[in-house]
């Protein structure tokens, strides 16, 4: 019978000597140039080059990654110089349309040239408001205003005098009020009637006195409108005169403005703003003279609309401001909601009605990043549906549309409101997710891979060797200058290295989640600070290690406790028919662990065949299932060539409560229904774990390196025998990163691991028997294992044959 030599203390843990790390300390680490490509990522990096070289629409970025590979970090240290070599892009503002309020004008300005417009429209406001009444208390207006009314008083006065000696003539008398109104009063014997003298007339007198009075305002009717075209020529020279003055002031102040704002911005539409700005202004001149009541400083009310309802036209509302930018912007947006990430018209309550305009309209991160770069987290997009749909409704048209908040398009009832003019886009938006969700979407949306074409896929491992190591080295040094962390010397740096390994449970790989490595170096530094400690070395990462498990690890130590007081039963030393200790990985909220189980089997005569308990009480998930169904067609391929397998067995996991998944302790089951069958003891100091196929080889499984350390804590616990140790795949040789306090009793002869590669070399270790070869006569080599368990199961078929069988009685006679 062959041995299977356990594993040597060295195949237990990647180690790499501190004497091999080319610098005494992390200050010696030169660090990785600004914008050099990501060693670790050249999958998602020939991503991201190619999309930034494609200018087609819909070539948009999906960025495939777990949560803890720093897939923002990674982005945003990429983007950076990338950005920097781009085009600033324009700023973006919005200004009145004075021919249609409700659509805004939009003009994307030079970087730098909207606030300076937007402060111009302000200062223009500013200086009419104080030049024009200026202008109007000059000499030279007052004097041409005062001629204005000289020639229309006398005007008014000859017309009055004309009409008052025509009502003469026809005895009455012509008076006006202080209004400018005219009332006729009639004469009686040369003396004017007051109202109450001409009631006591007689009727027939009042009605002829009547009758006269309306022939006579018949008659005067074209002195009238002689007189209501003096007074509107008198307003329209006046108006004129006004609007003459305020040409002085647009000359003086409008006209630079414009003049170099065309100068310095070659945009379609600024020359025909700045006219119809002007025009508007000299339309409203009352505006900027208004005071308390609507009077202006010449005591004429002209009727105009309210200052506020006029000068918010001559304000520009600046959108985007891309003064302060370097380059392309890159806008990463942390609370993607509709309004947040597309924009919006806010409104303002205005007499119990809310009420909008242009210079409400808000930005949304989309038109922020137009000309860079849109981040966003798809886990946080998928939260606000609006958002979505407006994301991709946006980048399938090509425009950013700005709507007014708490309106969509198929809004039953809608307020008035406007309708801003749209932004075209030229952006790349990346989004960030796992892939769970990237398949999701391919499957569920088709729009999501007409947009995003370009998937960039994270790796979270990379190879452990000598140049990647230089490079996990240089990304260290990295953290701890960015996080201001003292210094590492050598024999910290050599942990960390291991650690990368130990992460992801692979001799031969280095973990890429650097956000873990990053935790327990600043937790390493707060230690360090606490020991008065300038430098970390290997011992603080060992013990802030230790100290980050003690944190987490309650649960696993209250299943230890339960183990020491017999609570689980799970023996690590003797022998037990049909019973195997079997191994599993637990979580609990981050921290995983591995316990040991006790996998137990029955078998007697039947024809249920094998009974998963698991199963049957819907505990078990459909992959323990499949195993399950191999272990019948492992069974049925060796020993039922030649006859029917009849029995009835019953497998399960015992004292588990809780659902069980996966194929890890289809070797141990066998094991254990092998032994129940055979009659045969199995090692009770002895775990497996390990995959078994239809040909009986056993295959790798996950999580090793923590179900190996669960068999030895409880093997510890209850006292180390020197026999004791766990079977694993041969092919998890290269996972294993155990724990120092296993290696120790590993090189101490105290414990023991095996790797196998067939179920055989499993069974001989736990029942020290030959396990038998196949014979031409289709038996197995005798007194083997195999053997006894063919033997048995033709024992158990003859009694399911003859269990019920009555001898027949001879009837004589």
């Amino acid at each position: 019978m062959p041995t299977i030599a356990p594993l040597s203390a060295s195949r237990l843990h990647a180690t790499i000597d501190p004497a091999r790390i080319p610098w005494d300390s992390s200050k010696d680490i030169p660090l990785p140039r600004n914008g050099r490509q990501n060693p670790f990522q050249p999958r998602a990096m020939q991503a991201l080059d190619l999309a930034l070289q494609i200018n087609t629409q819909g070539y948009n970025v999906y960025l495939s990654g777990e949560a803890d590979l720093g897939r923002s970090h990674m982005l945003l240290s990429y983007l950076g110089p990338q950005a920097k070599k781009l085009p600033t892009p324009n700023d973006l503002v919005y200004v009145h349309n004075f021919s249609d309020p409700d659509r805004p004008h939009l003009f994307a300005l030079p970087a730098g040239m909207g606030k300076k417009f937007k402060q111009n429209l302000k200062e223009l406001v500013e200086h009419i408001r104080v030049e024009l009444p200026r202008r109007f208390e000059a000499s030279t207006f007052v004097k041409r205003r005062a001629k204005l009314v000289d020639n229309f008083q006398n005007a008014r006065m000859g017309l009055l005098r004309k009409m008052n000696s025509v009502a003469v003539d026809k005895g009455f008398n012509l008076d006006m009020d202080e209004s400018g109104g005219l009332t006729l009063h009639p004469l009686v014997e040369g003396k004017r009637l007051s109202e109450e003298e001409f009631d006591k007339l007689d009727t027939n007198v009042r009605l002829s006195l009547k009758s006269q009075g309306d022939n006579l305002v018949q008659a005067m009717s074209g002195f009238m409108r002689q007189l209501n075209k003096a007074e509107e020529s008198f307003q329209d020279d006046e108006r004129g005169l006004e609007r003459d003055a305020m040409n002085q002031v647009l000359t003086s102040y409008l006209t630079p403005i414009e003049q170099r704002m065309l100068k310095a911005c070659q945009v379609k539409g600024l020359d025909a703003y700045f006219a119809e700005l002007r025009e508007d202004i000299l339309k409203n001149t009352d505006a900027f003279l208004q005071r308390d009541g609507g009077m202006g400083p010449m005591g004429d009310i002209h009727g105009g609309p309210a200052v506020d309802a006029v000068l918010y036209r001559y304000e520009a509302n600046l959108l985007v401001d891309s003064s302060s930018l370097e380059g392309a912007p890159i806008i990463v947006e942390d609370h993607p909601t509709a309004v947040n990430l597309l924009g919006c018209v806010e409104r303002e309550s205005e007499m119990g009605a809310l009420v909008t305009d242009f210079t409400l309209i808000r930005a949304g991160s989309i038109h922020k990043a137009n000309g860079g770069f849109l981040v966003l987290h798809i886990e946080d997009l998928l939260q606000h549906p609006n958002a979505w749909e407006g994301l991709l409704r946006a980048l399938r048209s090509n425009v950013a549309r700005i709507e007014d908040a708490g309106e969509g398009p198929d809004t039953p009832i809608r307020t008035k409101g406007i309708n801003p003019e749209p932004l075209p886009l030229n952006l790349k938006v990346v989004l960030v997710g796992e892939e769970e969700l990237y398949e999701g979407l391919l499957v569920n949306d088709d729009r999501f891979s007409k947009l995003f074409r370009i998937k960039a896929h994270m790796a979270d491992t990379t190879e452990r060797s000598a140049g990647n190591i230089r490079a996990y080295l240089g990304h260290i040094a990295t953290i701890i200058k960015e996080t201001e962390l003292p210094c590492f010397d050598r024999s910290a740096l050599a942990w960390l290295i291991d650690l990368g390994s130990h992460i992801c449970e692979d001799q031969r790989r280095l973990s890429l989640r650097f956000p873990e490595l990053r935790e327990l170096m600043i937790e390493a530094s707060a230690l360090a600070r606490m020991k008065k400690q300038d430098h970390i070395s290997a011992p603080v990462l060992e013990e802030a290690y230790a100290a980050r498990v003690y944190r987490a690890n309650l649960v696993e130590e209250i299943y230890m406790e339960e183990y020491d007081r017999n609570m689980i039963k799970v023996q690590t030393s003797g022998q037990a028919i049909g019973q195997v200790n079997g191994l599993s990985v637990t979580w609990h909220g981050d921290f995983e662990f591995g316990l040991p189980h006790r996998i137990s089997c029955t078998v007697g005569v039947g024809h249920e065949g094998i009974i998963d308990l698991e199963r049957e009480a819907e505990l078990g998930g459909p992959i323990h299932t499949k195993a399950m169904m191999i272990l019948k067609s492992y069974l049925t391929d060796l020993f039922a060539r030649k006859k029917p397998l009849v029995l009835s067995g019953s497998l399960y996991f015992e004292q588990s409560y809780a659902g069980i998944e996966g194929d890890s302790a289809s070797g141990a089951e066998l094991a254990a229904l092998l032994s129940a069958i055979a009659d045969v003891p199995v090692r009770l100091d002895l775990a497996f774990t390990g995959a078994v196929s239809q040909t009986g080889q056993i295959m790798a499984v996950g999580g090793v390196t923590r179900k190996i350390e669960g068999f030895y804590n409880v093997c510890a616990r209850q006292g180390l025998t020197g026999t004791q140790g766990v079977i694993i795949p041969f092919d998890n040789v290269d996972h294993l990163m155990l724990a120092p306090t296993v290696i120790k009793a590993v090189e101490n002869g105290q414990f023991a691991i095996y790797p196998v590669r067939r179920i055989e070399e499993a069974l001989s270790l736990l029942t020290g028997l030959a396990i038998g070869r196949r014979l031409k006569n289709g038996g197995f080599t005798k007194g083997s294992l195999y053997d006894m368990v063919d033997s048995r199961l033709e024992q158990l078929g003859a009694y399911a044959q003859n269990a019920f069988r009555r001898s027949k009685k001879t009837k004589e006679g």
